[in-house]
């Protein structure tokens, strides 16, 4: 039975010109498809071709401050062969968009409705991209890194708070300091009296 490193290795030599060589990490192989627009092409040859038949996750990272600004992750598994292969594309800011694998894998129209949703990221051709967890016409994403931990203010009183949301100093924020890892963690404190 092959690795995942060694299918990682089949669909890099379908699509040399669009896909970075495989990297393995304990065990996982990742492959980088250096054409955004390429994606499903080569979620369908995954599919089809080396029998990834589950999507497990799609999901995004915000590398603010770099571009491309974002990554998006998707996390496949073959269940005929039980390997698991990881494909991430970047996609720029001034692009914001990647083409939608919702064709490929049904399971795809809600990861990618969430992406939208938090990050802002949209997927051409997906036939139903609106918001997913905020309200319509909430007009930020707030898993972006420029945006703020304790919220934004808003003008809809019935809908949702009408100042930030009180997280600062909250039992679950991270304290900013120099001190090392285990005095910043949330859980470590206790509570005040």
């Amino acid at each position: 039975m092959a690795t995942a490193l060694e299918i990682a290795g089949q669909l890099r030599d379908a699509f040399p010109e669009v896909i970075s060589a495989p990297t393995e990490f304990r065990g996982e192989a990742t492959l980088v498809v250096l054409d955004a627009g390429r994606i499903a092409d080569v979620c369908l040859h995954a599919r089809d071709v080396l029998g990834f038949d589950m999507l497990l996750d799609l999901a995004s990272v915000d590398n603010y401050g770099e571009d491309p600004r974002w990554t998006v992750v998707y996390e496949l598994l073959g269940l005929g062969h039980g390997q698991h292969l990881r494909l991430k594309t970047s996609v720029t800011e001034e692009k914001g968009e990647v083409p939608t694998v919702s064709s490929v894998w049904r399971t795809a129209d809600w990861h990618e409705r969430e992406v939208y949703d938090m990050m802002g990221i949209r997927f051409a051709g997906h036939p139903d991209l609106r918001r997913i967890l905020m309200w319509d016409g909430y007009p930020y994403h707030p898993l972006r890194k420029d945006f703020p931990l304790a919220g934004k203010e808003t003008s809809l009183p019935e809908v949702a708070f009408t100042r930030p949301a009180p997280l600062e100093g909250g039992p679950f924020v991270t304290v900013a300091s120099t001190a090392d890892s285990i005095a910043r963690e949330p859980r470590a404190r206790t509570p005040e009296a």
